[in-house]
């Protein structure tokens, strides 16, 4: 499936897109739309504090056991799992680390969005390509 580099904000330009993939999470029976940003240079597939919230989670700070890097290197977070369905690609569990920061974003990254799906990027055609694995 292809989709386009989309912005977060209506007074941005074509410049400023990235690849922001709309999906549907599931998890015990809640259920949320989202719009993740699809992040090769991600290590780990992040969840942001509310969304986890809206699927049912509790957080818990003794369960913080993994620290981020990057701009969320002073974030701890917590394993997360959620069932993710991407337009009729059938669904599939990954798994992200919840992060308590209400102001991360969603992100797709290589542990285990790229470990389930195979992404071309068309930078050129603000336009990728998501596919499941073979």
């Amino acid at each position: 499936m292809r989709f386009r580099y989309s912005t977060t904000n209506p007074a941005q330009n074509e410049f400023d897109s990235l690849p922001r993939l709309p999906l549907i999470l599931q998890r015990e029976g809640h259920r949320a739309e989202a719009s993740g940003l699809v992040d090769s240079g991600a290590t780990v597939n992040v969840m942001p504090y509310d969304l986890g919230l809206q699927l049912g989670a509790t957080w818990d700070d003794s369960r913080a056991i993994i620290q981020l890097t990057g701009n969320l290197g002073n974030q701890s977070a917590t394993p997360f799992f959620a069932t993710v369905q991407i337009g009729d690609i059938p669904p599939v569990q990954l798994a992200f680390a919840w992060t308590k920061n209400p102001n991360a974003p969603l992100i797709l990254g290589q542990t285990n969005f790229f470990m389930e799906f195979d992404v071309c990027f068309y930078r050129s055609k603000l336009e990728f390509e998501v596919k499941p694995k073979q």
